[in-house]
Parts: structure tokens; sequence; C-alpha cells
């Protein structure tokens, strides 16, 4: 084995491949052989770090030095400065103390320091194409002490007393659903995962297996062994071409080692693992819509019960837990479920991966324990609102959850205290929204997403969504009437209860939570026909104070249909008849003398 004085850690996850972290890394290879340091310098490509804001991002080990924002012509200047003469690029540091000296660390960096990892423990620190790396930290260590010193019952009271409930969803206990399917009779039985993630803006669990692929592997043969399982399917949606190519490299990689595959470290159990593509449908991520898929159908949700753990996949008693559940697993098994109940709070133990964006500051991928309060996340992790804007709200859990508004910015984040609020944990997108957000607008675009997302099969869903687009299509076009506002409310409460799967049922969610805690901005679009937040185009209109007007004509210059008029170095003024509302006066204008309104 070859021992290397540094590593330097690309960033190869989807975000900063976009951004040429491939190109970068492709640098570092050659000027690193330029500067004959191929025998003490590697570079690795890793999993995403997280903070996907400051990316592309380049780590270099034994110091733990981050640099970010990092082009391929910068390599240069890191290895004859870094690798050559110690000393760091300090431009490129991450943080705001530019002095700091080669060993300034990531540990010392407040996004990470808050941050508690475990489904995200390798993501960024090990190549995910290499198992010897993922073995180097424990990897496979689990299913070797489940193989060989506990029996099936014991992994499922072991997971039972972590309290580790599903991260994909509604938080459903997943030693219970473990237990379902390992009481249930059947000749086969299927361990599947769903990876098709398919809410806006979120990428859990994508980067999970983008940078840690082996952990989800050794975690679904844990579970087959646990409920009696020797088949596995890993749903995922093809648009992740990134995280389908490491997978397939990582089960190989796993039957070369004998841990996937006939008897299983000489043990006598096989299980054996298969990649199935989603082709995009959010409502494959619903549980029996996703095996409908798999069975080669139309992905439509099936009525429950009975549940998969009873009659799954292809009519067999099936597990179905998401990427983030499976990767806890291992972690549960080799440092006990007490240790796991020691972090979280009473009902929701341990962390939970967000995948934040939005208007702040520090965009990406934060795992925390949970109880961790939306004001640490926010400001702490997150560094807060850009350009000074004031917080308005955090949407939770996508197309399914809700917004929690700024009065409950110290809520402590866990499963029991967001419903409470009328949101939900979801997977995990966390979206920030400042003043300059409409919360009907907010409500719409999720709306829009839903009934284009619609299966179609149940009346409700397939009928009721678009009515209520119709209804804010009306609202936010300047047209809304009394009683409009009423009739949007009677008709999502009717579809949460009559919709047959969950995610039609919490398809109103958006608009039921923005009404809760923003009905006045409802209100002023009907009543008083205007947007507060200056969003909705129908509602705008854009004036010219005459006091700061100093008749330059630049605005009237810009206006593509000539809406402003006025002599020069006289007050202009805008015909709203003309005016498209396109804000380019307004971007334009020099001396603030146009708003919106």
């Amino acid at each position: 084995m070859h021992f290397y004085r540094a590593h330097v850690l690309c960033c190869a996850g989807t975000g900063c491949t976009s951004s040429k972290s491939l190109d970068i890394i492709s640098n570092f290879e050659k000027y690193i052989k330029e500067n004959q340091l191929e025998n003490e310098v590697k570079v690795i490509k890793t999993g995403c770090f997280g903070l996907c804001a400051e990316g592309p991002i380049v780590v270099v080990y034994p110091e733990g030095t981050m640099y970010v924002r990092v082009s391929p012509a910068d390599v240069k200047e890191i290895v004859e400065e870094h690798l050559v003469k110690g000393r760091a690029v300090q431009r490129l540091l991450a943080g705001h103390d530019k002095t700091a000296e080669v060993s300034q660390s990531l540990d010392n960096i407040e996004f990470f320091t808050r941050q508690k990892r475990i489904a995200l423990r390798n993501c960024g620190v090990i190549n995910p194409e290499c198992i010897d790396e993922y073995i180097a930290r424990d990897g496979y260590s689990a299913l070797a002490k489940v193989l060989t010193q506990m029996t099936p019952q014991q992994v499922i009271d072991e997971v039972t007393a972590s309290n580790l409930r599903g991260r994909g969803g509604a938080g459903f206990p997943t030693g219970r659903k473990w237990q379902f399917a390992a009481n249930s009779k059947g000749d086969i039985k299927y361990v599947c995962c769903n990876a098709d993630e398919g809410d806006p803006g979120a990428f859990m669990d994508r980067s999970i297996l983008e940078g840690d692929p082996h952990s989800v592997i050794e975690a679904m043969t844990i579970a087959g062994y646990a409920i009696g399982a020797n088949h596995g399917l890993i749903y995922i949606r093809a648009e992740y071409p990134i995280a389908v190519q490491r997978l397939k490299i990582a089960i190989q990689q796993a039957n070369e080692y004998g841990l996937l595959g006939e008897n299983i470290l000489g043990t006598g159990f096989s299980f054996d693992l298969q990649i199935r593509l989603g082709a995009g449908a959010f409502v494959c991520g619903e549980e029996t819509a996703l095996m409908t898929s798999i069975e080669g159908k139309r992905g439509e949700p099936r009525v429950r019960p009975p549940f998969p753990a009873v009659k799954g996949l292809f009519g067999k008693p099936t597990v179905l837990n998401n990427v983030e559940t499976y990767a806890n697993i291992p972690v549960i098994i080799l440092k006990g479920a007490e240790w796991f109940n020691t972090i979280g709070t009473e009902r929701s133990k341990g962390t939970k991966v967000f995948a934040v964006g939005g208007n702040i500051v520090n965009t990406g991928l934060v795992e925390i324990a949970m109880g961790t309060t939306l004001r640490e996340i926010v400001y702490d992790i997150g560094g807060g609102i850009p350009n000074g804007k004031k917080f308005k709200a955090a949407q939770t859990g996508g197309p399914s959850g809700g917004c929690i508004p700024a009065e409950h910015l110290d809520t402590p984040i866990e499963y029991d205290t967001l419903t409470k609020l009328g949101s939900m944990m979801g997977s995990g997108g966390l979206i920030v929204l400042d003043e300059d957000n409409c919360m009907v607008d907010i409500a719409k675009f999720f709306l829009e997403f839903t009934v284009d997302e619609s299966c179609g099969k149940c009346p409700p869903c397939r009928i009721g969504t678009k009515r209520m687009l119709e209804l804010l299509e009306k609202i936010t076009s300047g047209d809304g009437e009394d009683g409009d506002i009423e009739k949007l409310e009677e008709l999502a409460k009717s579809i949460s209860k009559s919709a047959l799967c969950g995610l039609g049922q919490t398809a109103p969610n958006p608009v039921l939570s923005t009404l809760r805690y923003f009905r006045h901005e409802y209100e002023a679009h009907v009543y008083d026909k205007k947007c507060p937040a200056g969003v909705c185009k129908a509602m705008l209109h854009y004036h010219i104070i005459a006091d700061k007007c100093i008749g330059c004509g630049l605005c009237a210059r810009k206006c593509p249909t000539s809406a402003i008029s006025g002599d020069k170095k006289q007050p202009h003024v805008i015909d709203q008849s003309k005016c498209i509302k396109c804000g380019v006066c307004m971007e334009s204008c020099k001396f603030a003398a146009i708003y919106r309104g």
C-alpha cells in the first residue's frame, strides 16, 4: 500500500460537476505531475460536501483546508502555493477569515460545526467509487456483525429500540415496518429503496447515493436478513445519472468482495440487488405507485390495506424505506439503539438531512439533530437572509408540506411540531422565503406542480386540485371575488379527506398553511386588488416620484412599449394602459425615482 503526504479531495457531486469540478480534478492531476508530486499527493473525487453555495469545493488533507468557488484556472496556484510551498491560497479559503494559515480547517467552519452527521457521515470524505475507502470507515462491519452475531429478530429489535422513523414522509417507525414484513408469510420477500426524490429543491437522497452508495447497499442487505428477503431493488429516477453510475459501481464491487450475492461472508445468507430506473413521475414517490411502476405498469397508487409489508411488490411482503432511512441503519447496528436515542427529542430520535434553498446565504445540504430550531438552521448554519431582507417563512416538505412563519422561528424541528404547525418533515426540502415572496404565489407554484404530476386515478386529486389552481390563478390575476377564499379552503379540506393516496391527501397543504398564517395576503389580493409583496404582475403598477425624477429620460429610452413620456429635465409619467409591468424602468433608474406598488 502506498502512503501519500497529502490528499486533495474534490467534490464530484452533481452541483459541483455542473460547475466544472471534473476539469478541476484533471488540472490537479496535470499540475501535480508537472511538479513531480504524483508519489506524494493523491487526488480523490468525492460526493457532496454540503456547502453548495460555495462550490466547487476542494479540501486538502491532512490540514483539512477548504477552498471554495474554485475554478479550473485556480488549480495551478493551489498546487504551487499549498502543495509545494505549504502556504494557503487565502483568497479561496472558506469563511470570512482570509488571513488564515494552511491549518484553517473545515472543522472550524460554523456551517459544519453546528451539524451532526450520521446519514452524511461519508459524503465528501471518501471516494464513493472505492469500496476499500468505505470499508476503512467501518463499512460493512454492521453487516458482518448482523450475519455472525445477531438473529433476524435481534436486528429488528435493535432498529425498533432506536426509534428510527422513516425519513421520506410521515415518519412511520422503521422497526415496526420491518416487524410487519418479517411476520408476513411468503416464499419470496423483497426489500425496496425509494430513491425517486421528486420534491422541487430536494437533493438529499441523490447526494447520499452520489457520495456514499455502499451505506445504502449495506443497510438493504441487513434489512433483507432481518425480514427473510433475498432480493432487493433500488428505484431511482433516471435524471440522476451520477448516482445511478455510482450505484452500479458499488453493487459490482460489493459482489466482487462477497458482500452481495450468494453465501455472503460464508454465512449461508444470500441477497441480490438490482436497480430500476424511474421516468420522473412525482407520484412514484408514493410507495404503492413505486411498486406498481417496478412491476412494469403505469405508476398509480393502490388502495391500502393491504399494506406493502403484507402484500407489496408482485404481491409479496415488502419493506420499502427511502435512502436516508437506510443510511442510518449501519451506524445504529454498530453503535447501538441506546446511542442513537441520545440524539434528538423524545419522539423524534436521531438527525434529519435538509436541502436548504431559496433566499438564504448558505444554500446546500445540512444534517442536524432533531430538535434544532428553525432559527439555528436559517441564521447559524444557513448564514441568514441575503441583502438584509427579513425572514418571512420556511416551506418544508415540498408540495406535501406547508409554510412556517417568522413567529415560529424558534420551533424545534421534529415530526410532531411540524405537523402541529400545518407542515411536515417530508423528505427534507426546506425553502427559505423573505419579504419579497408572495405567499399566494408560493401556494400557486406548488399547486401547479401537483396538478402537473397528479396520476389522475382519483377524482379529488385529478379534478379538485385543478379547481383549486383555477381559483388561485383567478386571485393572483386580480379577478378574485368575495367568497373565493372560502371556496378554496373548502376544496382543500375536502381533497385532504378524500384523495386516494398520501400525495393527493397532502397536496392542499401549501394552500391550507398559507391561508392559516397569511390569510391577509389572500384578502389583499381579492379585496384590495394588491399584491403586498409586489410579485403578482397583474396587480402591479409602476409609478414615477415627481420630486425625485430629474427628467434624464433613461427610463423612457429603455421602456419597450414607449409607455413613459415627459420633457427633458422635467418629471416623467407612465401611461398605465401601455405599461406591460416588465420593471425595466425601475431597474434602470439611477435615482430611485420609480416605485412598484
